[in-house]
């Protein structure tokens, strides 16, 4: 009787022991696929914060603002990182605001536009107050370059790359060094 008493105790205690190591490896796995996913959107936020910065860096307005103001429209993804503000390579600091596509102070208030998610009525809106105006655009998916935006991102886990409407950088009023629109032809060859 000792000893299925003995034999009891010990199955129950390598159960448990058991159990316990199953949880920790649960544990391990819910905690990596946690951490994977926000480490990869972070990184992708400061992936488009290096590019956004980069077309900023090779545009030039008809009058320079001494500190550029990139305004943030709609709903995004990817800025996390860029509504911290930044500064350019060249040392111009820029300024992030967020607005509402609806907001009339965008026309005065933004020498450059990251959009995001607007409805096709929002962003035809947005684009008609911005026209004959020397903003730049640039829209968070590149499924709008069509639609008005000077350039169009595309996020992957790999690279972000961008696509670039020649037809609305020829009516901006915004100066793009050829450099940048090379560059765009290279990374939408793949």
């Amino acid at each position: 009787m000792k000893v299925a008493v003995r034999t009891t105790g010990r199955v129950v205690g390598c159960k448990q022991m058991l159990l316990a190591g199953v949880l920790c490896l649960l544990t391990g796995v819910v905690f990596a696929q946690a951490q994977n996913p926000g480490s990869m959107a972070d990184q992708r936020a400061k992936s488009v914060t290096q590019v956004v910065l980069g077309i900023l860096s090779y545009a030039r307005w008809p009058v320079e603002p001494a500190q550029l103001r990139l305004c943030v429209v709609g709903p995004t993804e990817y800025t996390d990182d860029l509504v911290k503000g930044a500064t350019q390579a060249t040392g111009r600091p820029v300024t992030v605001q967020r607005y509402l596509a609806e907001n009339p102070s965008i026309v005065d208030a933004c020498d450059a536009v990251y959009i995001g998610k607007l409805t096709s009525d929002e962003r035809s809106r947005l684009f008609a107050s911005l026209t004959e105006r020397p903003v730049l655009s640039i829209s968070e998916s590149d499924d709008q370059c069509t639609v008005g935006s000077l350039f169009c991102l595309r996020v992957s886990d790999d690279q972000v790359s961008f696509e670039v409407n020649l037809d609305s950088v020829a009516r901006s009023g915004v100066r793009i060094h050829p450099s940048v629109l090379q560059l765009s032809r290279r990374k939408a060859a793949p």
